[in-house]
C-alpha cells in the first residue's frame, strides 16, 4: 500500500532540554535552521533549547518558537533522508498549528518564527494578568465535559482524544470543576502544571494582539492541506488561515476531529515531529488502525525515513 504521510507537531508542553542539539550536530541542515532562528529572533534560542535551564525553556516565549524550530528541522531532514514524499496533510496541536503552515509555505519559516514568538509574548501576558489554570477530564464523553464546564463556568479548552478532554479557565472555578466531577460521571479529573488558562476567554487580550500580528504577515494558500484545530477540517483562503488561526487563541482544539479529517483525506501514517511521542499516542487512541511514528531526534529521523522509503 503506498503510503500517505500526515504530519503532526507539536505542541506547548513537549519540550525538553536538548531538543533538536543531535540534529543540528549530525545534519547541516537542522544546524542551519537553528542558526537561521537565532539571528530572526536576535537571540540564543538554540543555546536554551539545547542547554536549558527546563525553567528557562517551559517560558511561553521560549518554548513556543523552541518547538517551532524542532519541529521544522524535524521535517527538513527527514525529506532530505526519504526525499519528495507524498503529503496527505497536516495538522499541529494549538502551536504546533503554526508549525504545519510553515511546512506548507502558507508563510515562510522566519514570518512563522517571529509570528510565534509574538504568540509566546502575548500568551505570556495573558498568564501574568490572570489567575488560570487546566484539568485533564479523563474517561468522560464530551456532553458530560462540557455539562461540567457549564456549570463551573470555565471552558473545554482540548478535546485529544475519546475520554482525554482538558476544560481551562479561572484557577478557583476550575478547582471547583475538578470537585465536581464524579459527579458527572468523570472517572478522573486532574489539575495540570501550566502557566495559564490557554484556550479560554482568559486569553481574550492575547486573542485580540494576535489579530492585529496576522494581518502583517503575508500568507498564502497552503501546499497540501493543513487541518485547523477549532474547526477540524482545512483552512484554505488567507482569511480562513488568520481566522482560524486567532480563533484557535481563546478556542477548543478539537484534535479529534483533526485526525479523523486525516484519516478521511486517505493518510496512513501519522508522523509527529517534535518531543515526546504524546501526538502518536493520542492518534492510536482515536484512529484504532492508524499507523504513527515519532520524530525527535537523529535515530528516529533516520527510522522514520527507512519506513517511508519502504
Amino acid at each position: 500500500m503506498t503510503k500517505k504521510v500526515a504530519l503532526l507537531f507539536a505542541g506547548q508542553g513537549a519540550q525538553t532540554v536538548g531538543m533538536g542539539k543531535d540534529l543540528a550536530e549530525q545534519y547541516p541542515t537542522a544546524r542551519d535552521l537553528f542558526r537561521r532562528a537565532d539571528e530572526v529572533l536576535g537571540r540564543k534560542l538554540s543555546k536554551i533549547a539545547w542547554n536549558g535551564p527546563i525553567e528557562e525553556l517551559t517560558k511561553t516565549s521560549n518554548c513556543q518558537p523552541a518547538l517551532y524550530v524542532h519541529g521544522f528541522a524535524c521535517l527538513a531532514v527527514l525529506r532530505e533522508l526519504a526525499g519528495n514524499f507524498p503529503i496527505g496533510g497536516a495538522a499541529g496541536l494549538s502551536l504546533g498549528e503554526m508549525t504545519a503552515h510553515a511546512a506548507a509555505d502558507t508563510f515562510d519559516f522566519a514570518n512563522g518564527l517571529k509570528l510565534v514568538q509574538r504568540r509566546g509574548e502575548l500568551m505570556d501576558e495573558a498568564c501574568a494578568a490572570t489567575s488560570g489554570a487546566m484539568a485533564a477530564m479523563i474517561g468522560a464523553d464530551e456532553n458530560a465535559v462540557r455539562a461540567l464546564a457549564a456549570d463551573a463556568d470555565v471552558d473545554v479548552a482540548n478535546i485529544n482524544a475519546p475520554g482525554q478532554i482538558v476544560i481551562s479557565g479561572e484557577k478557583t472555578k476550575v478547582e471547583i470543576a475538578v470537585g465536581l466531577a464524579k459527579e458527572h460521571g468523570i472517572r478522573r479529573a486532574t489539575l495540570l502544571n501550566v502557566a495559564g488558562a490557554y484556550h479560554s476567554r482568559l486569553m481574550e487580550s492575547a486573542y485580540e494582539k494576535l489579530g492585529a500580528a496576522l494581518l502583517h504577515v503575508p500568507v498564502h494558500s497552503p501546499r497540501f492541506p493543513v487541518i485547523s484545530n477549532v474547526t477540524g477540517a482545512e483552512a484554505v483562503t488567507p482569511i480562513e488561515i488568520r481566522r482560524t488561526l486567532q480563533d484557535q487563541v481563546t478556542g477548543t482544539v478539537r484534535w479529534v476531529d483533526c485526525m479523523e479529517r486525516l484519516v478521511a483525506l486517505g493518510c496512513n501514517l501519522f508522523v509527529e515531529l517534535g518531543p515526546g511521542g504524546v501526538l502518536a499516542g493520542l492518534v492510536k487512541r482515536t484512529c484504532k488502525d492508524a499507523d504513527a511514528v515519532s520524530v525527535s531526534d537523529a535515530e528516529s529521523v533516520r527510522n522514520c525515513a527507512e519506513r517511508i522509503d519502504g
